[in-house]
C-alpha cells in the first residue's frame, strides 16, 4: 500500500504493553505515535514462551501491513513514520530466557529484539527487582555483569526500569553505553517502588540515557485519579535533574491489557501481584479508573506534548523528548 509522507512530528512510546490489534494500531496513529517500544515477550516468559509470542507478533503484525510494521534500526523507525505506520520495536521487560545462557541474547537480536531489562520486578539470575526496593536488593550479580556485557556487545539497549535502586545503581556504573529507564517517574515527586531517584536519573543522563515519563496511575499518585497535568509535573523535573536532553516518552498506558476486571484486579489492582506498588492506591484505583485523566488512550497522547509547550517547554525542546532523544540511544547503542 502506497502511503503519502507524514508531515506529523515523530513521537516515540518507550513503553508500551497494549494489544496488537487493528483498532489499537489505528489509536495510535491518531495519536501522532509512529514507533512503540512494544512488550513483545510477558515478563515471566522462558525460553520457549518468549519464542512462540515472538512469532505470534510477526504474524499478527504481517496481517495489518498498512497500519504496523516491525522496524529494527534508526532508518525503518524514519521510513514507517513517513510511510504513516507504527513502527513496532521488539522489547522484553525480563530477560528469563536467557537465564541459561546469555549468549542466546545474540539470538534474540536476530529475531528483532532491541530493547531489553534485566529483571522485572522480582528477584533473577540477573539482579533484583523494584519489589526489592526496602527489602533486601543485593545489586547486580556475576550473571548480571555477563549478561551487560552480552546486551553491549549485541548492540541491544539496557533498560532498567524494573530494576531496583541498587540494581540499577551497579549496572548504570558498569556500563559502557547508554542505558535507559524508559517508563519511570521521579520518586522525588511520587514515592513509588518502581519510581527513581534524583541521583539514579543523573546517573543515566551521565551515560547518555534517557528516562521516559510514565502515565501508569501508580508511578504518578496514591490518593486521588492523577491528570494529564501529574505526567507533565514529572516531564518537568526530570527536565531539571537531567536535562532536557535525556527525557523521553515512555507512556505505558494501560489499553485493552488485561482484557477484564478481572483479570486487572488480579494482576494490577489494590491486591495486585505486586502490593507494595498497587497497595497504596486508593479506593478511587478500579478498573474503570485505571488509567490517567487526559491520557488514558494512546490517541490522546500527541495532545500530552501540548502541555509540556503550555508550561513554557520550548518547542524545539519538545521534539527532543517526543523522539530525538530515544533516536540519539538508538543510533549509539544499535548501529543501524
Amino acid at each position: 500500500m502506497t502511503h503519502a509522507p507524514n508531515a506529523k512530528p515523530l513521537i516515540i512510546d518507550g513503553l508500551n504493553c497494549a494489544a496488537v490489534t487493528r483498532e489499537q494500531m489505528q489509536r495510535t496513529l491518531d495519536g501522532g505515535v509512529s514507533a512503540i517500544n512494544l512488550t513483545a515477550t510477558r515478563p515471566q516468559a522462558g525460553l520457549h514462551d518468549a519464542l512462540l509470542q515472538l512469532e505470534e507478533l510477526r504474524k499478527t503484525v504481517a496481517a495489518m501491513p498498512d497500519l504496523a510494521t516491525i522496524v529494527t534500526s534508526v532508518a525503518e523507525i524514519e521510513a514507517a513514520h513517513a510511510a504513516g505506520v507504527v513502527g513496532i520495536i521488539i522489547g522484553s521487560q525480563n530477560s528469563l530466557m536467557v537465564e541459561g545462557d546469555v549468549a542466546l541474547l545474540g539470538t534474540f537480536k536476530r529475531l528483532g529484539m532491541r530493547i531489553m531489562q534485566p529483571t522485572y520486578n522480582e528477584r533473577n539470575a540477573f539482579g533484583y527487582g523494584a519489589s526489592f526496593v526496602n527489602d533486601g536488593d543485593r545489586g547486580m550479580t556475576e550473571s548480571g555483569r555477563a549478561w551487560l556485557a552480552a546486551m553491549e556487545a549485541n548492540g541491544i539497549i539496557v533498560d532498567l526500569s524494573h530494576s531496583g535502586l541498587k540494581t540499577s545503581a551497579d549496572f548504570i556504573a558498569a556500563a559502557k553505553r547508554p542505558l535507559v529507564f524508559s517508563h519511570a517517574n521521579a520518586y522525588a515527586l511520587h514515592p513509588s517502588p518502581r519510581n527513581k531517584t534524583d541521583a539514579l536519573i543523573r546517573a543515566v543522563a551521565d551515560k547518555g540515557g534517557l528516562t521516559g515519563a510514565v502515565a501508569w496511575p501508580p508511578l504518578l499518585r496514591f490518593d486521588r485519579m492523577p491528570t494529564v497535568e501529574d505526567v507533565v509535573d514529572h516531564f518537568m523535573h526530570l527536565i531539571k535533574v537531567a536535562g532536557v536532553e535525556h527525557v523521553g516518552f515512555g507512556g505505558d498506558i494501560p489499553e485493552g491489557f488485561p482484557p477484564n476486571p478481572e483479570g486487572w484486579a488480579k494482576m494490577w489492582g489494590q491486591h495486585g501481584i505486586y502490593p507494595n506498588v498497587t497497595g497504596p492506591m486508593g479506593d478511587w484505583y478500579t478498573y474503570e479508573n485505571r488509567a490517567t485523566d487526559g491520557i488514558n488512550t494512546m490517541s490522546k497522547v500527541s495532545a500530552m506534548f501540548d502541555r509540556l509547550k503550555a508550561r513554557g517547554v520550548p518547542e524545539s525542546d519538545v521534539d527532543k523528548i517526543m523522539s530525538k532523544n530515544w533516536l540519539r540511544i538508538m543510533r549509539d547503542v544499535w548501529g543501524e
